[in-house]
């Protein structure tokens, strides 16, 4: 794995971290390989309970596809006739947000500073989203004469509604960390310097939670919104029976009983 992106274990929580500081966390080829890497280790881990998303400096979260390098990737293409630059899509956003997205497990994103582009995309991907005071939101891509990727025309219509979508997607600004807290795009926002504390805080809290019951609701969200009714009622009914027949649902009720604090297993 490139040192671009880290990657760290611990107590059940995986932190992946963006690391091109210098360079504003853009997403160059290298970068993103990485990170779809740590992103598919992290949601197929089982010893994994929480995974959490962030980024190194205070500037900026990611600022999307690294233009540099993208230039030079569209002059090759032109001089060989090829059209290899625009699988970047295929081959690294589709899988990195189908990991954090899909993830059986809470992935928490820590925002430390300017998201655009697909670092917009990835940060929606997150299931709880802590800002900083300083960051802001950039949808980015018809500035650069392109459409949405990294999922944010499926995920920025479910958080604020299909009409803010839009109004965000065809007129990209910069959103401001309160700003974005209105909207239901930031879940909390913090101070600057009392982000990373607070992020790993919540993101070690939900790896000591109950794994299978946190990965049932986030199925089951995802498919009411998609679902009728009568559909996500079927749909409540078989993962409750899974939520059910864990191990922790026991741990939880016999606790409940000796007034005790659960401590689960994941299981």
């Amino acid at each position: 794995m490139a040192d671009t992106v880290l990657y760290e274990v611990s107590d059940g929580l995986a932190t992946i971290t963006l690391n091109r500081p210098e360079a504003m966390n853009a997403l160059n080829v290298a970068t993103k390989v990485a990170l779809r890497e740590a992103a598919e280790s992290a949601a197929g881990d089982t010893a994994v309970r929480a995974i959490l998303l962030t980024a190194a400096g205070d500037r900026a979260f990611c600022v999307g596809q690294d233009l540099k390098e993208h230039i030079g990737l569209l002059v090759s293409d032109r001089e060989t006739g090829t059209r290899q630059t625009m699988n970047t899509v295929k081959e690294h956003y589709n899988p990195i947000v189908r990991a954090l997205a899909g993830a059986a497990k809470p992935v928490v994103a820590a925002v430390n500073g300017v998201a655009a582009g697909a670092g917009f995309g990835f940060a929606l991907a997150a299931d709880y989203r802590l800002v900083a005071d300083t960051a802001a939101f950039n949808t980015s891509f018809a500035g650069v004469a392109l459409t949405g990727d990294s999922g944010i025309s499926w995920t920025l219509p479910r958080v604020i509604g299909p009409s803010r979508a839009a109004d965000l997607l065809l007129f990209p600004r910069s959103i401001s960390a309160q700003d974005a807290l209105e909207l239901g795009i930031a879940n909390r926002v913090v101070p600057s310097a009392e982000l990373r504390a607070e992020a790993e805080k919540v993101a070690r809290a939900l790896a000591e939670g109950p794994t299978v019951a946190y990965a049932a609701l986030k199925e089951a969200v995802a498919y009411g919104l998609t679902h009728s009714l009568e559909e996500t009622l079927e749909k409540e009914d078989e993962l409750q029976t899974r939520a059910g027949a864990s191990e922790d649902h026991a741990i939880a009720v016999q606790a409940f009983v000796n007034k005790e604090r659960p401590k689960y297993l994941g299981r």
